[in-house]
């Protein structure tokens, strides 16, 4: 890491970055919202917006299951629970028992009720509240280490299925006829989503989560011409609010997540200024 602290002094000689917490949640959050960037346009596709908040809130639930059952590690409880709920959400949605905004926000509502009922025995939920908001300071070169090997993996799956999820969310009776497994290729993509949301709660937050997903991607939409370029301006704006929130957040001395948020939101209305004068 010290070799890639001195790149970082000798290209970015700016003054937060002379401590070494502001270089790691830089880093994170070039590592982060890419993917994040990424997995937010075929969300937005697929009709999911509500659904990186239903895997933010079964975090709590996660953890306090993992407390339970004596697991030591917070981020193991959280990757664990968070991909069995994503799937549980994803099979339920494909039995058509329910709409999927319904299905969502059923899981949403028991997961954060769940978490809050076991990490609240004895009044020990203050210690947790901080996965609420988020600390990207708080990142360390482990956890890098982690979001490296998940932007790896993720790019990666994204590209092999981006032709198959983008027909399927089209057209899903087209995309069987054409022998795509739509069923298989919506529960890879959402453990997907279960595995980066879970990776990110703990520096973004669980309020601020499906905001930082959806936005970005929001805004691109509106730019676009085709799904090239909503993938691209989708993690643009995702790095671009990335790296002016933490650098603003710094010098308000405020939350980092909100105020990457906040940017994505600037950009999503700025893109509705856009769309609105091409459409002129």
């Amino acid at each position: 890491m010290e070799a890639v602290y001195a790149l970082m002094d000798t290209i970015l000689p700016l003054e937060p970055l002379r401590f070494t917490f502001m270089k790691n949640a830089l880093l994170a959050i070039l590592l982060l919202t890419p993917l994040l960037g990424l997995l937010g346009t075929m969300a937005v596709n697929q009709q999911m917006a509500f659904f990186s908040d239903a895997l933010g809130h079964s975090a709590l639930t996660g953890i306090g299951l993992g407390i339970v059952l004596g697991v030591s590690s917070d981020l193991v409880s959280m990757l664990v629970f968070g991909v069995v709920w994503a799937v549980l959400i994803c099979r339920i949605k494909q039995t058509g028992a329910a709409s999927t905004d319904t299905v969502i926000s059923v899981f949403s509502s028991t997961s954060i009720a769940a978490g809050l009922l076991i990490l609240s025995q004895g009044g020990g939920f203050a210690k947790y509240s901080s996965l609420l908001i988020g600390d990207v300071l708080a990142v360390t070169p482990q956890d890098l280490l982690w979001l490296l090997c998940a932007l790896i993996g993720g790019v990666a799956l994204w590209m092999a299925m981006y032709n198959s999820l983008l027909m399927a969310g089209v057209n899903a009776s087209l995309a069987r006829s054409r022998g795509v497994p739509t069923r298989l290729v919506e529960c890879v993509f959402v453990v997907l989503v279960a595995v980066a949301v879970m990776l990110a709660i703990r520096w973004v937050g669980v309020m601020l989560i499906n905001a930082l997903l959806i936005l970005p991607a929001a805004a691109g939409r509106n730019l676009a011409r085709n799904s090239r370029q909503h993938a691209l301006w989708s993690v643009g704006i995702a790095l671009v609010s990335g790296v002016a929130g933490l650098l603003s957040a710094y010098a308000w001395d405020t939350s980092a997540g909100a105020a990457i948020v906040l940017y994505a939101a600037a950009f999503y209305a700025l893109s509705l200024l856009g769309r609105h004068w091409t459409n002129e």
